[in-house]
C-alpha cells in the first residue's frame, strides 16, 4: 500500500489530532516532580506551559552521555540482550548524538505512561520511543518532527476467513476485535463503532487469543502485527490500512521528545532529523531498515502539524 500523503499548508487534509499509537491518556498524568533536578541537566524548569532555550545539550556533550527513555516495545525502542539500547528510535539516537558530540546513550526503560512525567521529573534526557505526537502531548513536551507514519493491520486466523481489512469490517460483520493495553487502536475501533474491544497485555496474547478463537482479529500497527506473526504459524497480519476517523486519516507519525525547558536541545536534534531525511530518506531508512521499517513509513509531516 503506497504511504499516506503527509499533510501540507494549504491543503484541506489535516492530520487528525485526537489520537495516538498509544491512548492520549497515557502518560498526561504528572508525577508531580517537575522541579526535581537530575544529574542530566541544569536548565531550569519552566512554569506549565512555558518554552525557554535552555541548556542541556551543552551539559550533555561535557559529560558524553545522554539518557534515552524507551518503553521496551519492539521495534520501536527495547533493550537488547546486550543491556544496549535497540530499535527504530534508540539507532536514530545512536547517529544523532554522535553528530551532536555525544558518544554514549544510555536507555532507561518504563512503562509507555511514565515516558513524558519521567522526562519531565528528568529521569532521562529525552524520550526515544517512537511516541506518537499530538496536541495533548504537546502542550508538555516538545517534538522534534517525526521520523515514521505508520499505518494499522489486524492479526488474523490463517487465510482471513472473515476477509477483516478495516475496522469498518469488523463492525459491519459482527466480529470480535482485541488490541493491546492503551493501543491507539482501541480509540480507531470505537470511532468504527465498535463498543467491545477485549484489551490484551501485548500482541503475543493477541495471538493466542485469535489461533483460540476468542476474537477474530487483534488490531495493532502494521510493522509490530507483522513482527509478531512471522514468529507464529497460527496466524496471518492483513494488508496494512489508513484508519479513518470522522472521515478524517488518523496519520500515527511518532518522533523525540524534550523537555518545555530545552528548545535549543530539539532544535538541534531537528536539523539531524531533516538532515536524515533527505535525498529520498536515504540514510534514514539505512537506520531504520534492519527493524522493519521501509519507504511506506516515510513521512514529511511536521511536528507543528501534528501538534495543531
Amino acid at each position: 500500500m503506497a504511504r499516506p500523503q503527509a499533510h501540507r499548508s494549504g491543503t484541506h487534509d489535516r492530520p487528525h489530532a485526537g489520537l495516538s499509537r498509544r491512548s492520549l491518556l497515557a502518560g498526561a498524568v504528572s508525577l508531580g516532580m517537575a522541579g526535581a533536578l537530575g544529574a542530566a541537566g541544569c536548565s531550569r524548569v519552566p512554569d506549565d506551559g512555558k518554552v525557554l532555550g535552555g541548556s542541556l545539550l551543552e551539559t550533555l556533550r561535557d559529560q558524553g552521555s545522554v539518557k534515552i527513555g524507551i518503553a521496551s516495545e519492539p521495534p520501536f525502542g527495547y533493550v537488547g540482550d546486550d543491556g544496549r539500547a535497540t530499535g527504530q528510535a534508540p539507532a536514530i539516537a545512536e547517529v544523532i548524538f554522535k553528530r551532536l558530540g555525544i558518544d554514549e546513550v544510555r536507555p532507561v526503560p518504563v512503562d509507555f505512561g511514565a515516558l513524558i512525567p519521567g522526562l519531565k521529573a528528568r529521569q532521562f534526557d529525552v524520550v526515544s520511543a517512537g511516541m506518537y505526537i499530538n496536541p495533548l502531548r504537546c502542550e508538555q513536551v516538545l517534538f522534534a518532527d517525526p521520523d515514521y507514519l505508520m499505518l494499522d493491520s489486524f492479526i488474523v486466523r490463517k487465510g482471513n476467513p472473515h476477509g477483516i481489512r478495516t475496522y469498518e469490517d469488523v463492525r459491519r460483520k459482527g466480529l470480535r476485535l482485541a488490541s493491546g493495553k492503551a493501543y491507539a487502536q482501541i480509540d480507531y475501533a470505537r470511532a468504527a463503532g465498535i463498543g467491545d474491544v477485549l484489551v490484551l497485555p501485548d500482541q503475543v496474547a493477541g495471538i493466542d487469543a485469535v489461533a483460540q478463537g476468542r476474537v477474530d482479529a487483534f488490531a495493532g500497527t502494521r510493522i509490530t502485527v507483522k513482527s509478531a506473526v512471522e514468529a507464529s504459524g497460527r496466524v496471518s497480519a492483513t494488508e496494512p490500512f489508513q484508519p479513518v476517523v470522522d472521515g478524517k486519516p488518523a496519520y500515527g507519525a511518532g518522533g523525540f521528545a524534550f523537555r518545555l525547558s530545552e528548545k535549543n536541545f530539539r532544535d538541534a536534534f531537528n536539523e539531524e532529523v531533516l538532515k536524515l531525511k533527505q535525498n529520498d530518506y536515504r540514510e534514514l531508512l539505512e537506520i531504520v531498515g534492519p527493524f522493519g521499517f521501509g519507504m511506506d513509513d516515510m513521512t514529511d509531516l511536521t511536528a507543528k502539524e501534528l501538534c495543531g
